[in-house]
C-alpha cells in the first residue's frame, strides 16, 4: 500500500518574532521543516508532499526533492491539507499529516501511526498524548466504549472538556480517498472561524468508518516550536538524544550537556570530545582523535589519531595525526596533510600543508601549496591579494621559512630553501639556496625628533 507524508509549512509564525518563518529557524544546523522531512522519508514513506505559504521564497528552497504545493490564504489546517489534493489525488493508501514545526517528531512513531491505520482500515488515526499542561491543545473526545468521539479545540471547549488531559498532536494518517472527500464537509463555523481538520475525524465517525487514536509514547515527540523558548527547548530534546546515540557507540564526552552535534555528523569509535565543541553539517571524525576544548567544525573531515583545540573549521580536511590549535582557523579549502600542524593563531585557506609540515604560530596562509617537511616561522605571511586577483604560493618540499617573512605571490620557493627572518620576498627563490629580502638597516647619529 502507498504511503504519502503531507508536510505543513505555510505558517508565519508570528511568536518567533521574526522575518524568517518559523520552520526556516534551525536546530543544530538544520530548519525545522527538515527534521520532519528526513523523519518521514526514513518512515518510509513513498513521497512526501509540503504545503508552504508564508515566506514561500525562503521555504520552498529548503524542501526542495519534495512535492511544493502553496496554500494561498491560511484559512486553517484543513484549507491546508486541501492545497494538496491535486498533488495527492493519485493515492490509494494512507496520508501522514504532520507539522513542519514538530522537529522531534520520530521515524517509529510516523511508522506506527501509518500501520495501525492501515491493518485496522481506519478512516483516521490520531497521535495524542498528555502533555503536563494541557492549555491551548485540542481534547480527544471518546465515548463510553472509549472509542474517539471528535477533537475539540481549546476555543470551543466546554468546561467539562478542558478537563480532558489527553490531547491532540497535530499528527494524523488517514485514508487518502476518505480524507479529500470529507474535506469537502468541514465548514468555519468555530470560534476561530477557520477550516479545523480535527473536524475530519468526527466526519469519520459519522459515516461509519474507524476513527482510532495511538498514544505517543513519549509527550516530547510532540513539541511543536512557536517560540525562541520553544525552539531552545527542541534543541536540548535533540542534543540529548544524537549525544546519547554517539556515546553508545564508544564516543566519550567530557560533559555532554556542552557538545552540540548535528544530524548528519559522523564520528567513529574512541574518539573524545571536550567541552564547547559543535560539530556541523556533514562533519566527520575518524578513529582515536580529540575534540575540543572550544572547537566549532563545519563539513570538515577529520582523521584518525588528530588533536584539534579551540579551533574552528568550515569545508577544511585534516589527515591522520595533525594537530590544530589552539585559537586556530580553517576557512573553505585548507588541507593539513598527514602529521601537518596548524598552530596557535593560524588562519589558512584555500591551501595544502604537506606531509609532517608546521605552520606553528601567527601566520597566515591563503592560495598556497605547501610541500612536505616545511617550517613557516612565526609572523609568516602569504601575501596573496593584490587588491584585484588572488595569487598562488608554492613552496617547495623542506623549506624552512624564518619568522616575520612576507612571501609576496605568484612567488615559488624551491625545494631546500631557507628564508632569512624578517625577508620580503618578491621574486622566485631557487632551490636549496638562502633567500633574503630586507632593507638595509641605517642609523644616523645625533637624530631627534623635531619640536
Amino acid at each position: 500500500m502507498e504511503r504519502a507524508a503531507l508536510v505543513l509549512a505555510a505558517g508565519a509564525g508570528t511568536r518567533m518574532k521574526s522575518k524568517k518563518p518559523k520552520v526556516a529557524h534551525e536546530i543544530l544546523g538544520k530548519p525545522l521543516v527538515n527534521w520532519v522531512i528526513d523523519a518521514a522519508r526514513a518512515a518510509g514513506m513513498d513521497e512526501v508532499v509540503t504545503v508552504v505559504g508564508h515566506g514561500r521564497q525562503i521555504v520552498e528552497p529548503l524542501v526542495a526533492g519534495t512535492t511544493v504545493v502553496e496554500q494561498k490564504e491560511r484559512k486553517g489546517t484543513a484549507d491546508a491539507v486541501a492545497a494538496a489534493a491535486e498533488a495527492l489525488a493519485h493515492l490509494d493508501g494512507s496520508v501522514v499529516v504532520l507539522s513542519g514545526d514538530c522537529p522531534l517528531i520520530t521515524p517509529a512513531t510516523i511508522a506506527a501511526l501509518a500501520e495501525l491505520r492501515e491493518t485496522a482500515d481506519a478512516a483516521a488515526v490520531v497521535l495524542t498524548m498528555k502533555p503536563d499542561n494541557p492549555f491551548g491543545y485540542g481534547r480527544i473526545v471518546r465515548d463510553e466504549a472509549g472509542q474517539v468521539l471528535r477533537i475539540v479545540e481549546q476555543k470551543d471547549a466546554t468546561a467539562e472538556e478542558a478537563a480532558i488531559t489527553e490531547c491532540n498532536s497535530g499528527f494524523y494518517c488517514f485514508d487518502a480517498k476518505f480524507l479529500f472527500e470529507a474535506l469537502g464537509q468541514v465548514d468555519s463555523n468555530n470560534a476561530q472561524g477557520e477550516f479545523y481538520l480535527t473536524d475530519v475525524i468526527a466526519i469519520g465517525r459519522a459515516a461509519g468508518r474507524a476513527v482510532m487514536a495511538l498514544e505517543s509514547p513519549d509527550a516530547q515527540e510532540c513539541l511543536g516550536v512557536n517560540s525562541r523558548i520553544q525552539l531552545a527547548e527542541a534543541t536540548a530534546v535533540l542534543q540529548q538524544r544524537i549525544n546519547n546515540a554517539h556515546m553508545a557507540a564508544g564516543v566519550t564526552m567530557w560533559a555532554p550537556d556542552q557538545v552540540w552535534i548535528g544530524p548528519d555528523v559522523k564520528i567513529a569509535p574512541d574518539v573524545e570530545l571536550l567541552p564547547q565543541v559543535m560539530l556541523l553539517g556533514t562533519t566527520s571524525i575518524g578513529e582515536d582523535s580529540v575534540i575540543g576544548p572550544n572547537c566549532r567544525l563545519t563539513d570538515t573531515v577529520v582523521g584518525a589519531g588528530c588533536t584539534i583545540d579551540e579551533t574552528v573549521a568550515i569545508e577544511a580536511q585534516v589527515d591522520d595525526g595533525a594537530t590544530c590549535g589552539p585559537r586556530a582557523y580553517l576557512r573553505p579549502g585548507a588541507h593539513l596533510c598527514e602529521k601537518a600542524k596548524a598552530g596557535t593563531h593560524v588562519e589558512i585557506k584555500k591551501s595544502t600543508v604537506g606531509k609532517g609540515s608546521k605552520v606553528p604560530h601567527l601566520s597566515y596562509v591563503g592560495d598556497a601549496t605547501i610541500g612536505e617537511g616545511v617550517n613557516l616561522g612565526a609572523g609568516t605571511i602569504t601575501c596573496n591579494y593584490d587588491g584585484k586577483h588572488k595569487h598562488p604560493t608554492v613552496i617547495g618540499d623542506d623549506v624552512f621559512v624564518g619568522s616575520s617573512t612576507m612571501l609576496v605571490a605568484p612567488v615559488t620557493i624551491g625545494e631546500g630553501a631557507t628564508i632569512g627572518a624578517g625577508s620580503v620576498i618578491t621574486k622566485d627563490v631557487s632551490p636549496h639556496t638562502l633567500g633574503l629580502g630586507r632593507a638595509r638597516q641605517v642609523e644616523i647619529e645625533g637624530w631627534k625628533p623635531k619640536a
